[in-house]
């Protein structure tokens, strides 16, 4: 019986890992430059530190975790998304405490979304994120929405637009949260029942909804910033002079709603512009969800944060053309001429290998000529060809696949000599 993957994951394969590799590096580069440090947290979670941080009114908890009782009887839940996870360890092992804050973390993680898959959305994604727990200056915001713009470029995209918008704080939600229940009420038999059912536990996420967006109620919504407080105003202007000085451009959008509950004040999106990229056109979202370590049981310290999906990023690399520079060759395949020389061959593979060198062999018993066409295959820039002769003389020729060179060189110098010709491997 033929069996296939779970209808919404796939099988990434060596041609696909190595543009993952590569993204991944440079990521790690780039965090590197902003000084965050890597954290890793487990797979999966109690299941109420995603009711608790996420919201039970949010469509990932209502209708796409992938909850399990253990044998325990526990209920846990495999991690719809990092930042509930991130901050659940870092009140757990009393980050807050560190000398050193705020603390500036990323991460590389697996998120389980039950959805209906389609282009760019699978149920099991990859996403990069960053988070900052421990500071409420606005200059952080804009550093974070900073180093997210900075991927994207250096990562080649050009066709990218942010979208910002401010959610305020507690008294400015409240407030706007009255005029959204008074201005639905009226249409609210004409809405969807997921947003019949917000009106009462979220009206806020009655903007984000995708079956209702075309309603004319959409249009004429009362607007967060109209009832932003003059704190949350301050700390508005204050992140978008932050982003002009860095010379980053972006476009307020007061219908710009995240769909988790946790945040506030800073919201924002960064999308492809590039004409074909498909109707969904959200690469990265983020935002400030100061009050979420409290609500996890530690102390209430501010943060801010963002997740990038790894998918839609590729695809739109894809949609722009955008050719990575990933080295697909070889430095080093060895040829053989009889079996006596097997030995010393596997010898020389290894010594090479423990100094850095990346080389490989034939290991389908092929004639020299065989061997030969298969350096081609792999795009080797160097050969190796070992004989009796050879052997006898303790001696390798090497010969350049680029300029069909070829020099006789000592065994006990090719180290050496092919870190030399490999530029310093």
């Amino acid at each position: 019986m033929k069996i296939n993957a779970p209808r919404g994951t796939i099988d990434l394969l060596p041609e696909d890992t190595r543009k993952w590799q590569y993204i991944e590096k440079e990521l790690r580069k780039l965090c590197h430059a902003y000084n965050y440090d890597e954290i890793r947290t487990p797979l999966f979670e109690h299941t109420e530190v995603f009711q608790r941080s996420v919201g039970d009114t949010t469509d990932i908890v209502q209708k796409e975790m992938y909850t399990f009782d253990d044998r325990g009887g526990r209920s846990l839940t495999l991690r719809p998304e990092g930042t509930a996870g991130v901050v659940r360890a870092f009140v757990q092992n009393k980050m807050f405490g560190d000398p050193i804050q705020p603390n500036k973390l990323y991460y590389f993680a697996q998120m389980f979304r039950y959805e209906r898959p389609q282009q760019g959305r699978m149920r099991q994604l990859n996403q990069f994120g960053v988070e900052v727990l421990g500071s409420d200056d606005p200059a952080v915001d804009a550093e974070v929405i900073g180093l997210a713009m900075t991927a994207y470029e250096n990562l080649g995209l050009k066709s990218i637009r942010l979208v910002l918008n401010s959610l305020g704080d507690i008294e400015s939600r409240t407030s706007h949260r009255n005029a959204l229940v008074q201005h639905f009420t009226p249409v609210v038999d004409e809405l969807c029942q997921d947003c019949a059912s917000r009106l009462v536990n979220n009206p806020l996420r009655i903007l984000d909804c995708k079956i209702d967006h075309e309603h004319p109620a959409m249009e004429t919504a009362p607007s967060i910033l109209d009832h932003l407080n003059t704190y949350s105003e301050e700390y508005f202007t204050k992140v978008k002079s932050y982003l002009n000085a860095m010379e980053i451009d972006y476009v307020i959008d007061p219908k710009l709603v995240r769909g988790l509950d946790y945040y506030n004040h800073t919201a924002f999106e960064i999308m492809s512009d590039h004409e074909g990229f498909g109707a969904i056109t959200t690469l990265l979202g983020g935002g400030r969800y100061n009050g979420l370590t409290k609500e996890l049981g530690g102390p209430d310290v501010p943060g801010i944060g963002f997740g990038m999906g790894l998918e839609r990023l590729l695809l739109a690399l894809e949609a722009e053309e955008v050719v990575l520079p990933i080295e697909d060759e070889l430095d080093v395949f060895l040829v053989t001429f009889g079996d006596e020389v097997t030995t010393e061959a596997v010898k020389i593979i290894q010594t090479l290998r423990k100094s850095n060198i990346q080389v490989d062999k034939d290991y389908q018993a092929r004639k020299p000529k065989g061997q030969f066409k298969a350096a081609d295959r792999v795009k080797a820039k160097y050969v190796l060809i070992l004989g009796e002769d050879e052997l006898a003389k303790g001696v390798i020729n090497v010969r350049s696949m680029d300029s069909g060179d070829q020099e006789e060189v000592e065994i006990e110098n090719l180290v050496n000599h092919l870190t030399e010709k490999l530029g310093g491997n």
